[in-house]
């Protein structure tokens, strides 16, 4: 199985200065490679403590030059909020710079602060998300980008010309259903972030099969990719003391980020999945949503995350895990402890667990000729 190891970059109500939660928080992103991790994670926010990252792709490329192996992901490039050309040039440039180890995860974006902070109308999130991954996601195969209703962009080359093809290494976050057809579409695989319970995610997974072989006929999709949430200790009591303590917390940083209780969440167009989220917190309260968004996520002793990681594999199909080690604002040393006590209990027997391996860009050759009119 693949493993890779997620930064968050969290400072819940500043409790340290930025500098020291982005010194500490790139030391462990940079022991992933030599603990045996086989790739690096981040996902892009902005604007306020919840998750500091607001260039993912300029965080992997720092880690490009600082690592050998290791693949590098992001999880997601929030695609609404940017410009698609440009998006598709740094993706290009990153993996130039680390010879074809880049994994491009997309997504949409949810929070009202960062979509009014970009002075964009969240109900045209989706609209903005689907045309903006075509045209990215064509132009990494064409070396171009043109067209475009919202975009209308002339006719340009992506330079340095994409050198690997992203089939089969492109993906996409989706939480409601209504997003699997388009993902299928798409021709992404999964990017799944736990955050509702496993037999609904599976049965999200059957309409996303089900739409991939409407539109992409017997070719396989991608096997999913999983992020969690995760704390291993080898004392029993401790692991589950830690566990509630710091999954629990990080539940609340995003409930406090994404606004989840207030009435604004989810009535915007295209995110009215979401207002289920606030009548479940309002029906189990705030401390019993967070129980069981912890209850999701693999935590306990090394066997019991190693089960937990098996479930998930087995319930989604799933070839490859992230695991988030620090957040919520845990210290730094207990952070490291627990990444540490992962790789080396938990990380050797998942590799041994066979699943399909994640497959190898194809090389694409570059036009003689300038595709540009």
């Amino acid at each position: 199985m693949h493993v890779g190891y997620g930064a968050a970059f969290q400072n819940p109500f500043n409790k340290l200065s930025d500098a020291e939660v982005y010194r500490n928080e790139l030391r462990l992103a940079e022991l992933a490679e030599p603990l045996g991790f086989d790739s690096v994670w981040s996902v892009e926010h902005h604007f306020d403590d919840y998750t500091m990252c607001p260039d993912v792709l300029q965080f992997l490329s720092y880690m490009a030059g600082r690592t050998k192996h290791v693949k590098l992901g992001s999880m997601v490039v929030v695609l609404p909020w940017h410009d698609p050309v440009r998006v598709a040039e740094q993706i290009s440039l990153l993996d130039h710079m680390a010879d074809g180890r880049f994994i491009l995860g997309l997504g949409r974006g949810l929070a009202r602060i960062e979509y009014e902070g970009f002075r964009l109308d969240q109900n045209e999130g989706r609209n903005l998300f689907v045309e903006y991954a075509e045209l990215i996601l064509n132009s990494l195969e064409t070396g171009y980008m043109e067209g475009g209703k919202f975009t209308k962009q002339p006719r340009r080359d992506i330079r340095p010309f994409p050198a690997r093809s992203f089939k089969g290494r492109s993906y996409a976050a989706a939480v409601s259903p209504e997003s699997m057809p388009i993902m299928a579409k798409l021709g992404v695989g999964l990017l799944v972030i736990p955050q509702k319970p496993w037999e609904v995610v599976k049965q999200d997974f059957e309409i996303y099969h089900k739409a991939w072989r409407e539109v992409n006929g017997a070719t396989p999709p991608p096997a999913p990719l999983s992020g969690g949430f995760c704390f291993v200790d080898e004392n029993k009591d401790r692991a589950e003391e830690m566990a509630m303590k710091w999954i629990t917390a990080y539940y609340h940083t995003a409930m406090r980020h994404y606004e989840m209780t207030s009435r604004q969440f989810g009535t915007q167009k295209s995110y009215e999945f979401y207002s289920h989220v606030g009548k479940y917190i309002a029906k189990h309260g705030m401390d019993g949503a967070a129980v069981d968004f912890a209850k999701l996520m693999p935590w306990g002793t090394p066997d019991q995350v190693l089960e937990k990681i098996q479930f998930i594999r087995d319930t989604i199909g799933a070839n490859g895990v992230m695991m988030n080690f620090s957040y919520a604002g845990m210290p730094f040393d207990e952070a490291e402890r627990n990444m540490r006590c992962f790789a080396k209990h938990v990380l050797p027997e998942l590799k041994k667990m066979k699943t399909a391996p994640l497959p190898e860009p194809a090389p694409l050759s570059m036009p003689a000729h300038s595709q540009a009119a």
